[in-house]
């Protein structure tokens, strides 16, 4: 028996759901690591979204055919399938915006971080400018001191 490509189109959409439930999920964990200032895992975490990322462009490119069919063309094995599939993909849809607010929330608090860093940076660098001033003021001997060393 052959399959139907609203089968295949089917299975390309769940494929994609699960993709993007992982990266919502890593989102997630992204998030806690930013909070935690814990930069390792996040780059661990940051890795396995791109990953994932290259998974869905990956379907993205098979399921293109699909999208300059008219979909009222489309047979199906059943109503029920494509009402299934339809749901499916609203929830691809509802995961990216939940995913693309995450991307904004995060790109927000790694903002706030970099400039908690800078602002650190910037003090610590003013606080070594003023000791090595300080420093220097002390360690200075003018020329014209009196030497009571020698014997006339």
């Amino acid at each position: 028996m052959s399959r139907l490509e609203t089968d295949i189109l089917a299975e390309l959409i769940n494929q994609k759901h699960g993709l993007l439930l992982q990266v919502r999920e890593l989102g997630r964990r992204q998030l806690e690591f930013i909070a935690d200032d814990d930069m390792n895992q996040l780059l661990r975490v940051l890795s396995g979204k791109q990953h994932l990322l290259a998974g869905i462009q990956s379907l993205e490119q098979r399921l293109a055919p699909f999208r300059n069919q008219d979909p009222e063309r489309r047979v199906w094995s059943s109503p029920a399938a494509r009402t299934a599939c339809a749901a499916q993909m609203n929830g691809c849809e509802r995961l990216l915006g939940e995913i693309m607010q995450q991307e904004k929330v995060s790109e927000a608090e790694m903002l706030v971080r970099r400039d908690a860093v800078a602002a650190q940076l910037q003090s610590t660098h003013s606080a070594a400018v003023a000791r090595g001033a300080y420093v220097h003021q002390t360690d200075f001997h003018p020329q014209s001191q009196l030497d009571l060393t020698s014997d006339r």
